[in-house]
């Protein structure tokens, strides 16, 4: 089956990537792709339409399934007009508030929505190991350093959030502290968080695990946004035949 694929954003950095990934690809074809302010741009062989006519694209087009990488407010409500029209809801987007994921999840009782800080495949890797090496070494300091580009607004990362859930749950953790300055000695059950933004750095995400005179250092580090973009089109052909409800890209890869 040919997934049919809508794309929102489409002239950000991740809409091209999204763009030139699915139209290299025979399992999908992109059926339109908009932008909050077109000027009449093609991007990968795609004309680019107003982001002010997606109901009606969604409606017209048909596609099975929408990739989103915008922001929170306009994620969530293009999360809801898929689920209004039965189209399966694929977001990288980070930064959402209660309210703005709330939307995402309302929208999974009706369409299957799938929502990933990263879709790296290295990153999940990532966040399966992270909590079996908490686990092997208890009492251990736990700092994470997160480095990206000199635009992104969300900080920490989504994707530093995800392993930042992981070291809490295999651990004996009660405090996130963000940076250091002046007399701020470690305390115990504290992870050290910091976010690097500079550049045009794609995004690296380190975890430092040290005590007992050792140290362990656990790095992901992405080399080409088209690795991100590869694998939402993956998570949108994977969507398209799922039964409504909430995924991550954990279900994707695990199959």
């Amino acid at each position: 089956m040919t997934v049919r694929l809508g794309v929102t954003g489409a002239t950000g950095r991740m809409g091209r990537e999204v763009l030139s990934a699915a139209t290299g690809r025979e399992d999908c074809e992109v059926v339109f792709a908009v932008n909050r302010e077109p000027d009449g741009e093609t991007v990968a062989g795609v004309d680019i339409e107003s982001a002010a006519e997606f109901a009606s694209l969604v409606a017209d087009r048909e596609p099975t399934a929408v990739i989103d990488f915008t922001g929170p407010e306009s994620a969530a409500d293009y999360a809801r007009v898929c689920a209004a029209a039965g189209v399966a809801f694929v977001t990288g987007t980070t930064g959402f508030d209660d309210d703005q994921y709330g939307a995402l999840e309302a929208a999974s009782e009706d369409v299957a929505v799938l929502h990933a800080p990263n879709f790296a495949r290295g990153v999940q890797a990532l966040v399966n190991v992270v909590g079996d090496a908490v686990r092997n070494l208890p009492g251990y300091d736990v700092e994470l350093v997160e480095t990206h580009h000199n635009g992104k607004r969300d900080a920490p990362s989504g994707t530093a959030n995800r392993l930042l859930e992981e070291i809490e749950a295999n651990g004996d953790f009660n405090e996130r502290t963000h940076g250091r300055e002046g007399e701020a000695p470690r305390e115990e059950g504290e992870i050290g968080v910091h976010a690097l933004r500079a550049g045009d750095v794609t995004g690296e995400h380190e975890i430092v695990i040290a005590g007992n005179h050792e140290e362990v250092r656990l790095t992901h580090r992405a080399e080409d946004r088209g690795v991100f973009a590869a694998g939402a089109v993956d998570a949108a052909v994977w969507i398209a035949g799922q039964k409504a409800g909430w995924y991550d890209f954990a279900d994707v890869i695990s199959e």
